[in-house]
């Protein structure tokens, strides 16, 4: 069995041809890196990990091009861990899927269950839920962008948090990274930023945020969610991602992308706000 398309259609375009061509439009966008990915590979280097927005490809897709255009300068993935918020409350905690592929308009990337069942085995707060997957946004969103990078793409590893505390994310991340170890094999955090707010206000708040990010400190961005209230939806996402990058040796963090809703539209009144940002080894040139 494979997870179908369900935000073909809306979050992204439906047809394969439509949906290549808007691809690039977000990679060439004033808003995004205006520069397509290279299919040839710059380098051996195992990839970096990333941070990815969700919304829309109009909306979002320039700032995740910026991440995905750097991931395209490494040696393709084996495999893509990618870790997303679960915004509709269904399902189990923390959930990988139970089918064997998840299908995009460009294609299926089949689920690597070996993967999977590691991680199952190694943290206890991981099950098999499909119900957890069903209806979220946040990770069916990037398989157009992996797929337009790669004829043949990486196996895939969808992880759903509804749980984000604190102390389950870090469990999450140290558990991905011990699983990871010296592999070639990327981690994705999905997450948008503040969410309808005035766009000043929400480019204020994300910048704080974004500090502690780019400084891998999980716990400081915690606490400036709570403190100030900040309405981002993939804070666990973000720190199991630092934390299994941290496992992995990818100690140094760089923002790569920053922009609202606001900038795409012209309404600035209630914007979400979108960033992108790599998480690399110290003797890597980024």
């Amino acid at each position: 069995m494979t997870r179908r398309a369900i935000y073909a259609g809306s979050f992204y375009k439906s047809n394969p041809d439509t949906l290549i061509k808007s691809i690039e439009a977000c990679f060439m966008n004033s808003l995004g890196p205006e520069k397509l990915p290279k299919r040839i590979t710059e380098t051996e280097e195992t990839p970096p990990f990333f941070l990815v927005p969700h919304a829309g490809h109009m909306y979002s897709g320039s700032v995740a091009a910026s991440s995905f255009l750097e991931l395209s300068k490494y040696k393709k993935p084996d495999t893509i861990v990618i870790l997303g918020p679960n915004h509709t409350g269904m399902g189990s905690e923390i959930a990988v899927p139970e089918v064997e592929g998840w299908e995009s308009p460009l294609g299926t990337m089949k689920i690597d269950h070996e993967f999977v069942d590691k991680l199952i085995d190694k943290c206890s707060l991981v099950t098999k839920n499909d119900m957890s997957h069903s209806r979220e946004h946040s990770i069916e969103v990037q398989l157009p962008f992996i797929q337009f990078l790669y004829d043949d793409p990486p196996t895939l590893v969808p992880i759903a948090m509804l749980n984000q505390g604190y102390d389950s994310s870090m469990l999450l991340g140290e558990t991905i990274g011990k699983i990871i170890g010296k592999e070639n094999i990327v981690v994705l955090a999905s997450s948008d930023f503040t969410h309808f707010e005035s766009h000043d206000s929400a480019k204020e708040k994300d910048t704080r945020v974004l500090k502690a990010i780019e400084n891998m400190d999980p716990k400081t961005m915690y606490e400036i969610k709570y403190k100030d209230n900040v309405s981002m939806c993939g804070y666990g996402p973000i720190a199991a991602t630092i934390e299994a990058a941290k496992q992995t040796g990818r100690e140094k963090c760089r923002i790569l992308n920053y922009a609202t809703s606001g900038d795409v539209s012209g309404d600035r009144s209630q914007v979400v706000g979108y960033g992108s940002a790599v998480f690399y080894k110290n003797e890597l040139i980024i």
